[in-house]
């Protein structure tokens, strides 16, 4: 199997990548452009392996995506290149646009085209997996009902509405041009080479330094965690065994509101040693929303999402907290929280690292839950 995953050098796109060399069955290129979320450190540990190949490449040049198409044989194309941050969406929209739209339909442009000409049986086999985000359902007030594959469309973000009209087009470029697609559709992922800018690796980062720990508002707002490892696994399973045309909601079966995220990171870091800190970071693995009302399409659980988060996934270094090269979160022993031991909560929303949600404007306690929270993948 020949597969195509477009931002691989970004966080999940990384850890998918990881995912599917370790099977020699597979041959895995990477197409990125190294933005400033790109990080090669995430790919040490493949890039010289034989199934693995890097190109350094901008979906938005669609003559560039085509050449690869051809000159790689892609069987499949697992499209994760996106501008990904809603502060960053709000300061600067256009990138959004351009990359998460644009890039996109440039993206669905060159597939169709290098599809059309497939000979059947390729043709057959070939798939356009697109990997989206629940931030496209908007926000649950904590009474409403999960996200489902059938909830309309409110997103309230630049990012949002990019990802959002990515989603409309992959879908328009199978109901009009027969290209076969599967969408997904993930809550918050976690897990190592998370960029320091997001609030599970920002907490840790702060926390081992004796910073004050930013947390939106009064932390209120709960979100559906994801090991990104499992989202791996679940998404290689729906590329694999997915209808072509629907669309899954991906969950890690677990629920927490920012301010428990960041009191359970403190609790572990001031009651433990840095080894013992290794290990009980894995109560961490717990967070997740993405409800599961129906039964799963999938045969599939994320076990370190629910379970245990594998402590030997974690370096105790404080000078791997300040340097971006292995990218692996580093956890130690010692004060968790800032130097006087309070938790800073801001009611300004002019900036509140690490929420993703919450800066456009919501002041009152929301959540982020589609369908396959309770641990599943669920189907439109």
């Amino acid at each position: 199997m020949n597969i195509l995953v477009t931002g691989g050098a970004g966080f999940i796109g990384s850890a998918l990548c990881r995912y599917l060399v370790a099977d020699p069955g597979n041959r895995v290129i990477n197409l990125d452009k190294l933005t400033y979320a790109g990080n090669p450190a995430s790919l040490r540990k493949i890039e010289a392996l034989p199934n693995y190949r890097f190109v350094r490449g901008d979906i938005c040049d669609e003559a560039a995506a085509a050449d690869v198409l051809a000159a790689e044989r892609i069987d499949r194309i697992m499209h994760l290149a996106a501008e990904t941050h809603v502060d960053r969406s709000i300061d600067g929209p256009g990138t959004f646009i351009e990359t998460n739209i644009v890039g996109t339909f440039r993206l669905l442009q060159a597939a169709t085209k290098y599809w059309r000409s497939l000979p059947a049986t390729a043709a057959e086999r070939f798939r356009f997996h697109h990997v989206s985000t629940d931030e496209v359902f908007g926000d649950l007030s904590l009474d409403d009902n999960s996200f489902r594959e059938e909830t309309p469309y409110a997103p309230s973000s630049p990012y949002s509405a990019s990802k959002a009209a990515s989603d409309h087009l992959v879908r328009a470029w199978h109901h009009t041009f027969g290209l076969p697609v599967v969408i997904t559709n993930c809550s918050n992922n976690y897990g190592p080479f998370h960029f320091p800018e997001k609030l599970v690796p920002l907490i840790i980062l702060n926390a081992l330094e004796e910073r004050p720990l930013p947390v939106y508002g009064n932390g209120t707002n709960i979100r559906d965690w994801l090991y990104v490892d499992d989202h791996a696994r679940a998404l290689d399973l729906v590329a694999t065994n997915g209808v072509t045309g629907e669309s899954y909601n991906i969950g890690g079966g677990s629920e927490r509101s920012n301010l428990a995220v960041v009191q359970t990171i403190c609790d572990i870091l001031d009651q433990s040693s840095r080894s013992e800190a290794a290990e009980a970071i894995a109560t961490l693995s717990r967070l997740s929303t993405i409800d599961r009302a129906t039964t799963n399409a999938m045969p599939w659980i994320p076990p370190r999402s629910n379970a245990n988060l594998a402590g030997n996934r974690w370096k105790a270094s404080r000078r791997d907290c300040r340097e971006r090269s292995t990218g692996i979160w580093p956890i130690a022993g010692g004060g968790g929280r800032s130097a006087n031991g309070t938790i800073a909560a801001s009611g300004s929303a002019e900036r509140w690292p690490g929420d993703e949600s919450a800066r456009h404007g919501h002041d009152r306690p929301t959540r982020h839950q589609p369908e396959g929270g309770r641990g599943g993948i669920t189907r439109r």
